[in-house]
């Protein structure tokens, strides 16, 4: 199948930092550019972690009282390290690591099912040395389904129908209105009809796909040996068109 890839969705003009940059400096070039959060890298370009506006803002919400300091020792691991980053005076102290990373070859589907996994808003893309090579968003990610219709439905026709079932174009009719894409027809065999349904769903831009098929054989209650036999009868008639 051939789905985009997250190198042809992302920013490539990164802002980053280093673990020296101060807390102010950071604060700045998120105002500056418009971000919401921005990668620490080393000296090789290597991501180390991540800042967001939220690590910034955890100095303005860490307002202890001196009573409250007293009772540090009650705190959850995560309040001490909340407590850290309002303390945090320089990148390396604020940023959040180990970084969630994506590869730039990476799919949009495997990009987006990181980003709710871990319910982050951008992903630093790195290339197979682990160096920064740009940076993803939600909104990037997005980008997907803002494919015209007529584009989704040839590729369903030459990846799923022609390539993977071997069928010729107009053996199912294939309809797609704004990402849902309908599949109308009679396939050869029944377990064809999840491979079709399945991989069109797979493909970048589609929303939901409708089953509409049928079948003219029924191979799902046959023996191992009696279903090879009869895919290859199947398979040299679908040679043969």
């Amino acid at each position: 199948m051939k789905q985009r890839k997250v190198g042809s969705v992302m920013t490539d003009d990164v802002v980053r930092v280093v673990r020296t940059t101060p807390f102010k400096d950071i604060a700045a070039l998120l105002d500056e550019h418009r971000i919401s959060g921005v990668p620490v890298v080393d000296d090789d370009e290597k991501v180390l972690g991540v800042i967001s506006e939220t690590d910034l803002m955890a100095r303005q919400t860490e307002q202890t009282d001196p009573g409250e300091r007293r009772h540090r020792f009650r705190l959850t691991p995560a309040a001490y390290r909340t407590a850290a980053k309002a303390r945090a005076r320089t990148a390396g102290e604020l940023m959040s690591s180990p970084a969630v990373t994506v590869r730039a070859e990476s799919s949009i589907a495997e990009a987006a099912r990181i980003l709710a996994k871990y319910r982050v808003e951008r992903l630093p893309v790195i290339d197979e040395e682990d160096r920064l090579v740009g940076i993803v968003t939600r909104r990037d990610l997005l980008q997907v389904f803002l494919r015209p219709d007529e584009e989704i439905r040839a590729e369903v026709i030459d990846e799923v129908l022609v390539r993977t079932l071997w069928l010729v174009p107009q053996a199912v009719k294939v309809t797609v209105t704004d990402g849902v894409v309908t599949l109308e027809g009679e396939l050869e065999r029944s377990s064809e009809v999840p491979v079709a349904v399945r991989m069109t769903g797979q493909i970048d831009g589609v929303v939901s796909v409708v089953d509409r098929l049928t079948s003219r054989y029924d191979d799902s209650r046959l023996r191992p040996a009696e279903a090879s036999t009869a895919q290859g009868t199947v398979d040299d008639w679908l040679r043969s068109l």
